[in-house]
């Protein structure tokens, strides 16, 4: 089942790849675990300081709506 909910996940953030690039960042998905999804955030979004506010109200939104399993999503370095 983990392995089913991970590639959801992956192509839930292909989905929204496209918008962060636009603004010279990116998103890697690290891990799923217990709910919650891990990821990196890359380019400008690592250093940018609304960082948080794409992570919670953009990519955690998202991929809620996308995948009920996910109940948070976490930034790695």
């Amino acid at each position: 089942m983990s392995e089913t909910v991970e590639k959801k996940i992956q192509t839930s953030l292909e989905k929204i790849r496209p918008q962060l690039q636009m603004d010279g960042g990116d998103v890697e998905f690290v891990s799923f675990q217990n709910g919650t999804v891990k990821v990196k955030l890359l380019g400008h979004c690592a250093g940018c300081p609304m960082h948080q506010v794409t992570l919670k109200q953009g990519i955690e939104n998202f991929l809620k709506q996308e995948v009920p399993e996910v109940k948070k999503v976490e930034s790695v370095q």
